[in-house]
């Protein structure tokens, strides 16, 4: 856990703000731009963190002030011992803790059920593609959501706007794991069969419920959904 706190100017509004990334070099980065907008205004306040048990130690120091924004990667190193998997759960663990601190989150995921989860189950201020970053979008990005406004990097956009409105779309993992659990295949036993690991799997599974509205929470009840949307 590292602090950056720059010194303080009573005269500006100094807003915390919290970054978690894995990647230094993008921290600076994210720094970097937030440090440039409207600086005869703002004396922005960083902290940063670069897994989820530094952020989580960050969340749980009594001495850690509320967060106006927060970017969190969505894939970085996870804490189990917390049940800490992603930026996602990180998220969640702000909004319980700081409800009124704004969400960006950031990732390479570019597959849609990915993206409808995450708007779905987070709707984070900002969600952004890191392959459409530049310093630019970034500081437009921060912009837009500093008036309070949503902001989706252009991939997001296009790839919401292609979708129909009522369909549902799954990639081949998620086929093969409701293939698999329509024979009846242990899901520890999957990564024999998937070539991704049993938390990405356990997770894709608890998605495809959520995005199926499964309520019971049943294995059963979710293939049988799915097969009845010709999803495999």
């Amino acid at each position: 856990m590292i602090l950056n706190f720059k010194a303080p100017n009573s005269e500006l509004i100094q807003p915390n703000i919290l970054i978690v990334d894995d990647h230094p070099f993008i921290i600076e980065g994210y720094k970097n731009a937030i440090t440039r907008y409207n600086p005869n205004e703002y004396d922005f306040i960083i902290a940063q963190a670069h897994d989820c048990k530094s952020a989580y130690d960050l969340l749980e120091d009594e001495n850690t002030p509320q967060f106006e924004i927060a970017f969190l990667d969505i894939s970085m190193p996870a804490y189990e011992e917390k049940n800490l998997f992603s930026g996602e759960d990180l998220a969640k663990l702000i909004m319980k803790k700081m409800p009124y601190c704004k969400i960006v989150l950031l990732t390479m995921y570019t597959e849609l059920l990915k993206i409808k989860t995450i708007i779905r189950t987070i709707n984070p201020n900002g969600l952004i593609i890191k392959n459409d970053l530049t310093f630019d979008e970034l500081l437009f990005a921060f912009d837009k959501v500093m008036k309070n406004e949503k902001y989706y990097s252009q991939s997001v956009v296009k790839m919401l706007n292609q979708s129909p409105h009522n369909s549902i779309e799954i990639d081949e993992f998620d086929k093969q794991i409701l293939f698999h659990l329509s024979k009846g295949t242990e899901v520890t036993e999957m990564p024999q069969y998937i070539p991704i690991s049993l938390i990405e799997i356990e997770k894709r599974r608890g998605s495809l419920k959520e995005l199926l509205k499964i309520r019971s929470g049943s294995d059963d009840d979710l293939v049988k959904e799915a097969k009845s949307k010709g999803l495999f």
